[in-house]
C-alpha cells in the first residue's frame, strides 16, 4: 500500500533446525565413522609380553613332558632289555643250540656261602651274564669236564669275555678237591640243593648237574644247554653266547658290584 513500509525478510541463519540438518548430499553414516576414527584408544595391553608368556608356558610344558618321558624310559629300561634279549632272539629259536626257558626264573634271594664260609647273597650275582654249572664239592670227571667247557666258552668270547662270569654252584657240604682250587677265574658258592632244585630244572631224563645254564644280567635263568657238552656241541653253544652278547651290547656292560656288597 502507498506509504507503507515492507517488513524485513527473516535471516535463515537464525533457524536452529537448519543448523542441525546435515548438508545436502552428505551420508550420516560417514559422519559416524569419522567420529569413531577420530577417537583415541587408551589402556589396551601391548601384545608382545602376553605372547612371550604364552610361549614360555608352552615351552615349559614341552620340557616337562620330555623329562617325564625320559624318567619312564630309564625306569623301563631293564624290563625292555630283558624282553629284547628274550623275544628278539626267540624268532631264531630253530637255530639255537640252547633251550630257551619260558617263563624265565629269577635268581633266588637267599644266602649262599663262599668257600671260606662267609655268607654271600645269591642275587648279588646279578649284573653280569652267567655261565653256570652245578656239582658236588668232590667234582667227579663229568663235573670237571663241565668246568673245562665253561672256561673254554668264556675264553672263546675274546674281548667280550669279561661280560660273562663263570659260576660253579656247589650243592653239598663236601670239601672242594684240592686239584680244583686253582680254578681262580670261577665264582664258587655253596647253595642248598633244595634252593637250586626250586630255581633250576634239567631236561627230561637228565640230572640237574648235567647241564650248563645261562642267566642274564637281570638275574633271569633264560637258557639251558643240552647235556652232555662235548667238543662237537661246544661251538654251537659258543654261537648262542655270541648272539646273546651281541644283542645286549647296547645296554649291558662288563662289571658289577663286588660280591657281598
Amino acid at each position: 500500500m502507498p506509504g507503507s513500509k515492507s517488513s524485513p525478510t527473516s535471516s535463515p541463519a537464525s533457524d536452529p533446525v537448519a543448523e542441525a540438518k546435515p548438508m545436502s548430499g552428505a551420508d550420516p553414516g560417514d559422519l559416524d565413522r569419522d567420529q569413531v576414527l577420530g577417537l583415541t584408544v587408551h589402556g589396551l595391553p601391548e601384545p608382545g609380553p602376553a605372547l612371550a608368556e604364552t610361549e614360555q608356558a608352552a615351552r615349559r610344558t614341552r620340557v616337562g613332558r620330555w623329562k617325564m618321558l625320559m624318567v619312564l624310559l630309564v625306569c623301563a629300561a631293564p624290563v625292555v632289555a630283558s624282553y629284547f634279549t628274550y623275544y628278539v632272539i626267540r624268532p631264531e629259536g630253530r637255530r639255537n643250540f640252547g633251550e630257551l626257558i619260558d617263563p624265565q626264573r629269577t635268581l633266588p634271594a637267599v644266602q649262599a656261602l663262599d668257600l671260606v664260609g662267609r655268607p654271600v647273597p645269591l642275587d648279588s650275582l646279578k649284573g653280569q651274564w652267567l655261565l653256570l654249572s652245578v656239582g658236588g664239592g668232590a667234582c667227579d670227571e663229568a663235573c670237571q669236564q663241565r668246568l673245562y667247557f665253561q672256561r673254554q666258552l668264556r675264553e672263546g668270547m675274546g674281548r667280550e669275555k669279561d661280560r660273562i662270569d663263570w659260576v660253579w654252584l656247589v650243592n653239598d657240604v663236601q670239601p672242594v678237591s684240592e686239584t680244583l682250587m686253582g680254578v681262580k677265574q670261577a665264582t664258587v658258592l655253596r647253595v642248598a640243593p633244595e634252593v637250586l632244585s626250586a630255581w633250576l630244572s634239567p631236561s627230561a631224563g637228565q640230572p640237574l648237574e648235567a647241564h650248563l645254564y645261562v642267566v642274564d644280567p637281570m638275574g633271569n635263568w633264560m637258557m639251558r644247554f643240552p647235556a652232555p657238552m662235548t667238543i662237537d656241541t661246544a661251538p654251537k653253544a659258543k654261537r648262542d653266547l655270541e648272539r646273546l652278547l651281541r644283542a645286549s651290547s647296547s645296554w649291558d656292560k662288563e662289571g658289577r658290584e663286588p660280591l657281598g656288597h
